[in-house]
This record gives C-alpha cells, sequence and structure tokens, in this order.
C-alpha cells in the first residue's frame, strides 16, 4: 500500500514532463533570432561589411581617348615600378579600335571637306592620322615627305582660311611651347579659337594625344626645332639641337628624330637658334631638307640678324615671319599692349604674325582679346594663311 502511494506521484510527473508544449518553446526561438536579424540590420551601416565588394564604372563621357569612348571599362597596364601608364594603354586602344597610326585620306573624307570649304565651315575637325600619301617610315619614326603626284603636307594638314572678309586685315597667332605643361596645353586647346596655330615643342610629353585633341579642335600645327643660339652650350636647347658644327649626315640624323615627333603639321618653327640662323651653310641645308619635305618655315623674329627670308627665297621655301613677340615681357599690361600693337601692323600691312608660349598669363590674355575681335575690323588665320602658296612649287 505505501509502494502503490510513492510510485502514483513518479509516474505523474514523467507523463507531464513528457507532454511540454515543445510547439510552442520552437516558435519561441525563432521570434527571438528573427528579432536578433532585425535589430542587427537596423543598427549596423554595413550588414555586409566583411564580405569582398568590387565598383565596375562604365563611364559614357566622350574624349576621344580613352576606352570611355568606347563604352567599356578602362584597364591601364603597369609600369616597372608598379604604377599605371595611362598613354601605353590609350595608344594600344586606340590601335586596336581605330587601325594603324596612318592611313590614306578617303574619298569620303575628302568629299565632305571639300563640302565644308564651300559651306565657309572652318571649324570642321581636322585629321587626326598622318596622311599615308604625304608620310614615309624613318629610322625614328614617322616623316612627312612630298607625294609622288606633287602633294605636300602643306597642302594636306592646313586648315581652310575663310575667305569671307577677303579686305580685312589679318592676324595669326602661334602659341608655341606645346606639350611641355600639360596644364598649359590643355587650357591652349580649351581656351583658344581654332584659328590660332600651335607649336608643338620636339621634348613634349604625350605629343600624339595633345595633337590629336588640338586637330580635333579645328587648330593648325607647327613642330619648333631647337636650334643653336650663340652662348651655347651655357645656354642649351636640348639633346637634338642642330648645330652650325654638325656634318650634313649629323644633321640629317637630329632632323630625322625631330621631325618624327609628332604628325599632322604643316610646317616648322625655330626654337632660340639666332647663331644657327645668322649662318648661311647649315641653314641652307636645314631649308633645302624642309622643302624637299613639303613644309612651310616659320622664323619667330627672335633674332635680328636671321637669314632665313633671303634663304627660303632663294630655296622657293614656303616662309612666313613673326612680327611682333607678344610675352617677351609676361604680363597682362604688357601682353595687351603688343596685341594692340600687332593689330596696328596688321592694319598697316595687311597681314601681321604674333607668336606667344603657353603660359596661363598669355593664354588668358589672347582667349580675351579674340572674343571681340571681327567686331574691331580684324580677322584671325592660321599661319599657312600667311604666305602665299601659289608660287611655291
Amino acid at each position: 500500500m505505501a509502494g502503490n502511494d510513492l510510485s502514483a506521484p513518479l509516474g505523474l510527473g514523467k507523463r507531464r514532463y513528457l507532454n511540454l508544449p515543445l510547439g510552442l518553446i520552437g516558435a519561441g526561438l525563432i521570434t527571438v533570432l528573427l528579432t536578433t536579424a532585425v535589430v542587427w540590420v537596423g543598427v549596423v551601416d554595413d550588414p555586409f561589411g566583411g564580405e569582398p565588394t568590387a565598383n565596375v564604372p562604365l563611364e559614357r563621357s566622350i574624349d576621344g581617348l580613352t576606352a570611355r569612348d568606347f563604352g567599356v571599362v578602362e584597364i591601364r597596364p603597369a609600369l616597372a615600378d608598379g604604377t599605371a601608364d595611362p598613354d601605353a594603354a590609350r595608344e594600344a586602344r586606340l590601335e586596336k579600335t581605330l587601325g594603324p597610326r596612318f592611313e590614306p585620306k578617303g574619298a569620303a573624307g575628302a568629299e565632305a571637306a571639300a563640302s565644308a570649304e564651300v559651306a565657309g565651315d572652318t571649324s570642321a575637325a581636322l585629321s587626326i592620322r598622318a596622311d599615308a600619301r604625304v608620310t614615309e617610315t624613318g629610322p625614328d619614326g614617322l616623316l612627312p615627305i612630298v607625294s609622288e603626284q606633287g602633294l605636300r603636307p602643306l597642302d594636306v594638314y592646313a586648315r581652310p582660311a575663310s575667305q569671307s572678309f577677303s579686305s580685312v586685315p589679318k592676324i595669326a597667332i602661334i602659341v608655341g611651347g606645346m606639350g611641355l605643361s600639360q596644364t598649359g596645353t590643355q587650357s591652349a586647346i580649351e581656351k583658344l579659337p581654332a584659328d590660332m596655330t600651335f607649336a608643338f615643342a620636339p621634348y613634349g610629353a604625350s605629343l600624339d594625344r595633345w595633337m590629336q585633341k588640338a586637330r580635333r579642335d579645328g587648330h593648325e600645327l607647327l613642330l619648333q626645332l631647337p636650334m643653336e643660339p650663340f652662348d651655347y652650350p651655357d645656354n642649351d636647347p636640348g639633346p637634338y639641337t642642330l648645330l652650325v658644327g654638325e656634318t650634313a649626315d649629323q644633321m640629317k640624323a637630329r632632323l630625322s628624330w625631330l621631325l618624327s615627333r609628332v604628325t599632322n603639321y604643316v610646317g616648322v618653327t625655330n626654337y632660340m637658334g639666332a647663331r644657327f640662323t645668322a649662318t648661311e651653310e647649315p641653314l641652307q641645308r636645314l631649308l633645302g631638307e624642309v622643302t624637299r619635305r613639303g613644309l612651310m618655315y616659320l622664323d619667330d623674329g627672335s633674332s635680328s640678324r636671321s637669314l632665313a627670308a633671303a634663304t627660303a627665297n632663294g630655296l622657293r621655301t614656303p616662309f612666313s615671319h613673326a612680327d611682333i613677340v607678344i610675352d617677351d615681357v609676361p604680363r597682362p599690361e604688357d601682353i595687351s599692349a603688343r596685341l594692340l600693337q600687332l593689330e596696328g601692323t596688321a592694319r598697316a600691312q595687311g597681314v601681321a604674325v604674333g607668336i606667344a608660349s603657353a603660359l596661363p598669363v598669355t593664354i588668358n590674355e589672347l582667349a580675351r582679346w579674340s572674343k571681340d575681335l571681327e567686331q574691331r575690323g580684324l580677322q584671325l588665320i592660321p599661319i599657312s594663311a600667311s604666305i602665299d602658296r601659289s608660287g611655291q612649287q
């Protein structure tokens, strides 16, 4: 009897333990887990902060120079020091997408240019590729040459000058030192009107890229040739300076390197070179080669002893010379005074040529001065329009 009294409570307790509400317990656990997850997401800024992510920009801005123009991700190869080489990547993509560096000017392109000229549109983009008809391959790169039909680079790459104001005094402005300063080069291309001519320095960086941007905006181009000054080598224009004591073969080798630095230019101009341009024999060799290659020569007007005009006349070299150095004193008031002097020269002799450097103060003054030039009865022209090419064969 006593054993039965003890076993009954124990059996009842066992049955109650086995019959606990397990479903309610499970639902409670799930509720706690969900509540914890909601609180975590709400409190933590980046709940997936520990996971690797990647951003891939697909830029659509078009500048004609990077992979953005083609709507693909830009991948830049690395240099030996691990840094990216944007110029190498850019050239590789352009080569793959646009074909070889030089190509013939097709019939469609010629017809379009002719139509633009007839319509009076001289602001259209100029060619950015070397024309195969006036190009040969030299030891250091592409070189200008007269075609078998007598076509010259001067003819092919010249910017058409508007003939709307034939009796209006005309001014040609050449901005030199392009390519030496990335900021100055970019500023000149963005701010200056297309009728201003750009002269590229052979030692500049990314010259082909800047040439293409300038030509797309309609600018005519020259190439600056470093020449020996009287105080050489104390005043040294660079390792490929043309020297009066060189042999003909030495000058030819240096000139070949210089002329291959860029393409699509109509001619060359001196950088420094007071002694070189005052020495007849080497100057004759240089201008003879310039003429043979179908280019023009611009004397920058910095030396009163230059024999360039007489030598060019004897060799029938297409020639022009600068009347005024605009920024020999690089201050706004002095540049403004020089530009007024240039206007007076243009009105007196019909055409005037000014030369300047790609300095920030110069670019700003030229941009301001050129805005209302036509209202003042003057016309900007490219440098090739400052010479009479009809008699030069």
